[in-house]
């Protein structure tokens, strides 16, 4: 009896959609951003890309044969590329001269602690490479915000930014900067997303809200107002395009009611702009898209529709039957 039911987690949607197809969608996309971070960064970038992404598959291979051992092969799970997908994501949110053991253990604690441990692909309750970005950044601060490398020294831009030093907006937006792998280009993150928004995997919800609600949080409280130069300068320095395009927008973390998903944008607007504007750092994308992952049971319920036939309350209406029920209740 029990295989002639699929149990698996929600939303059930009919659609020809494969998970693998939207994770393969995502790595294509990516691809810009990476590359352009080898290019920048030089054959170290490649290293710590691939030594993260071989941590993250082969955990949750181990994962698996650990828990099915001779059913392992019919449970493999790395088929649906997700474990990819993280493992390119945490690679691209670390500073090039990170030990690449230490890229080993976020891939590791991502797909373990925050992915598998919790039941898989669409049971996780926030998204795992940011989930070992932030532990990343607890257990090895010293390591995750030492952006010197061969190719630039000094403070990131973002940093230079908060310390009222001039930066140079034009080499933030073409990548000519300091900081992790994948953030310091503007443009080829948004041919990566464009990529995606055109196959339909992500919209304008979540992103286009976030960005916005960040810019006027940021002019208002800035101390800058609506300066061209400042404004531009905070899209495009740090890991705001990367979260808002690619990690804000991910299917299990993010609200799957409409309403739900413009609240959820607003809401990392105003936490990145109380991280970036009254925080101590000059960065603050992954600790709000951690804390709106944790609020998105509370948001799904308050922006939940109404049931059709259904008025608020519970009672029903547009029948006859409906109209007894409500006299008599």
């Amino acid at each position: 009896m029990s295989e002639l039911f699929k149990v698996s987690s929600n939303p059930h949607i009919r659609s020809k959609t494969t998970t693998n197809g939207l994770m393969l969608a995502v790595i294509i996309a990516l691809m810009p951003a990476a590359g352009f971070g080898i290019y920048n960064f030089g054959s170290r970038a490649l290293a710590v890309i691939l030594v993260t992404v071989a941590s993250t598959v082969l955990t949750e291979v181990l994962f698996g044969l650990c828990r099915y051992k001779r059913e392992f092969l019919k449970n493999l799970t790395i088929t649906d590329l997700s474990a990819v997908v993280t493992g390119l994501l945490l690679a691209l949110n670390l500073p090039v001269g990170i030990p690449l053991w230490i890229a080993v253990l976020g891939g590791m604690f991502a797909i373990l602690v925050v992915k598998m441990l919790f039941g898989g692909l669409g049971q996780n309750f926030m998204n795992p490479a940011l989930g070992a970005r932030c532990f990343l950044l607890v257990s090895f601060p010293a390591a995750m915000t030492n952006f010197v490398c061969d190719a630039y020294a000094g403070a990131t831009p973002l940093t230079a930014l908060k310390a009222g030093e001039p930066v140079n907006v034009l080499n933030m937006v073409i990548g000519r900067t300091g900081g992790t792998i994948g953030e310091t280009s503007v443009i080829a993150l948004l041919i990566g997303a464009c990529f995606l928004m055109l196959l339909g995997v992500i919209d304008l919800r979540i992103p286009g809200s976030y960005i916005l609600t960040f810019v006027l949080f940021v002019a208002v409280f800035g101390g800058h107002g609506f300066s061209p130069a400042y404004l531009s300068a905070q899209l495009s320095g740090g890991g705001l395009m990367l979260g808002a395009f690619f990690m804000a927008t991910d299917y299990v973390t993010r609200p799957i009611t409409v309403k739900g998903q413009y609240l959820f944008g607003i809401f990392l607007g105003l936490m990145t702009g109380i991280f970036r504007i009254f925080g101590p750092g000059a960065e603050g994308v992954s600790y709000a898209i951690i804390l709106g992952n944790l609020l998105v049971p509370l948001i799904e319920k308050i922006t939940r529709p109404a049931a059709f036939g259904y008025r608020k309350g519970g009672k029903y209406r547009g029948s006859r039957y409906g109209n007894k029920k409500n006299k008599q209740s």
